[in-house]
């Protein structure tokens, strides 16, 4: 019924259940709600009736809650819980969300809210953290259905059929030895189809796919992408099972990265959101800035070294923001174009050549393109067709240029074992400004005496 409603009619609805302390009825609704939509109905609500919303909450449906609230919301909400009831929700959290919402914590507020919790459970959450962050074991789940190699297919449902639970996201169970030894896998479907009495050593596959805990969380995205894998089992010392790394932990890694990439790409440092303070931003984002902008004074010092150049052919100012910034653009479609592909792909030396030809290309045709539109303008509008060839020519030598810089730049870095990210977009224009101003200027000053 809940799903029925619109936004203001199901904020009406619960905000009547609190008038009438009705907290079936409020259960009613709550139960029909997806995990999501249960979030943004409590952003939704204003004080007091978000308190109340917090009472009306079962242990497992605040679990739920927090663990679909933005990171800033979540610890606001621990914070109202209180120290008991928060430990609690945190006992019922899966235990990578549980380690993802502590990582920015620091290690005495860590403490302070593990003491409230179970001791088993947290030492499973301090054991998690040991992990250096952005690995598979710092984002993996330790809670799924393991069976091992001497089961028999019977044993192996009637465990799965007890840990349900644990086993929401599995299509397939992973097989162990006696010392914990990642040995193999068998499906749902290979257990519907086996003999209840057969060996599941017998049955297994033994060639299984995995990754070490120690593994950079991008390459185990790679890994989940490369072979369509939903989950994928966590090894420690190439053989010991610690863990599965699910796929929707996947998906936040690559939104993660994919931010990380647009900061580095707009030069913005580390993260700025909505919430970030004034101050803040500017620090965040005036390093790079302040960088450019020196760097950027070259390209006023080339103007001024060709000043008797614009004196004799004013015409040559209209074209200047126009050449600027069409190198600086192709530049920075390259850069995305490589930087996007390195995510997604390990490039070998025939590779890189290829990327680098297809890209020379690119950069002529767009620039023949581009020349030849640009030649046609000038020669109409001035009535000069030296003028029209000069920003023409420019033109075409600036893109092409751009373009590569906007290839190789990057290429450079990622073989230095350096983010390519780095090679930010602001980086980039600046420099091409730079060649693009001095070509300009250059191929105006040989061919001056045929535009006076």
């Amino acid at each position: 019924m809940a799903q029925h409603l619109s936004e203001d009619q199901l904020l009406q609805r619960v905000v009547q259940t609190f008038k009438n302390d009705d907290k079936q009825a409020f259960q009613d609704i709550i139960e029909q709600l997806h995990p999501y939509d249960l979030t943004q109905l409590y952003l939704h609500l204003h004080d007091p009736n978000r308190d109340q919303f917090l009472t009306f909450l079962s242990v497992d449906q605040l679990a739920e809650l927090i663990q679909a609230l933005a990171k800033d919301k979540q610890f606001e909400l621990l914070e109202e819980l209180g120290v008991n009831q928060a430990a609690k929700v945190l006992e019922l959290m899966d235990s990578d969300d549980l380690v993802s919402l502590l990582a920015d914590l620091e290690s005495e507020e860590i403490e302070h809210l593990l003491e409230g919790m179970e001791q088993k459970d947290a030492d499973v959450i301090r054991n998690l953290m040991k992990y250096p962050p952005e690995t598979a074991g710092r984002i993996m789940n330790n809670q799924f259905v393991w069976i091992n190699k001497t089961y028999t297919v019977r044993e192996a449902v009637d465990k799965l059929k007890h840990f349900a639970e644990l086993a929401e996201y599995l299509n397939y169970l992973y097989v162990i030895d006696n010392e914990r030894n990642l040995v193999g896998v068998v499906s749902y479907r290979d257990l519907l189809l086996a003999d209840m009495y057969e060996k599941i050593e017998d049955i297994m596959n033994t060639r299984v796919l995995k990754v070490d805990a120690l593994m950079d969380q991008e390459n185990v995205a790679k890994f989940i992408q490369r072979y369509d894998f939903v989950t994928i089992p966590v090894v420690e010392d190439n053989h010991t099972l610690v863990g599965i790394v699910t796929v929707d932990d996947i998906i936040d890694v690559v939104y993660q990265e994919a931010n990380e990439d647009i900061e580095k790409l707009s030069a913005s440092g580390k993260a700025i959101d909505f919430n970030t303070k004034p101050l803040v931003a500017a620090y965040r984002r005036l390093t790079w800035l302040v960088l450019l902008l020196l760097i950027g004074i070259v390209s006023g010092s080339i103007i001024a070294s060709f000043e008797d150049t614009l004196d004799q052919v004013v015409a040559l100012a209209f074209f200047m923001p126009m050449i600027a910034g069409m190198t600086g653009n192709t530049g920075t479609q390259s850069l995305a174009v490589v930087v996007r592909g390195l995510t997604t792909k390990d490039l070998n030396f025939k590779q890189v050549l290829r990327l680098l030809v297809r890209e020379l290309w690119v950069g002529i045709i767009i620039g023949v393109t581009c020349g030849l539109l640009i030649f046609f303008i000038a020669f109409i509008w001035q009535g000069n067709a030296t003028l029209g060839f000069v920003v023409g020519a420019s033109l075409f030598c600036t893109l092409v240029i751009g373009t590569l810089a906007g290839t190789i730049i990057p290429l450079i870095l990622y073989r230095l074992n350096v983010d390519p990210a780095v090679a930010s977009g602001p980086l980039i224009t600046t420099i091409n400004d730079i060649l693009s101003l001095f070509i300009y200027f250059g191929i105006a000053t040989m061919f001056i005496s045929q535009l006076l």
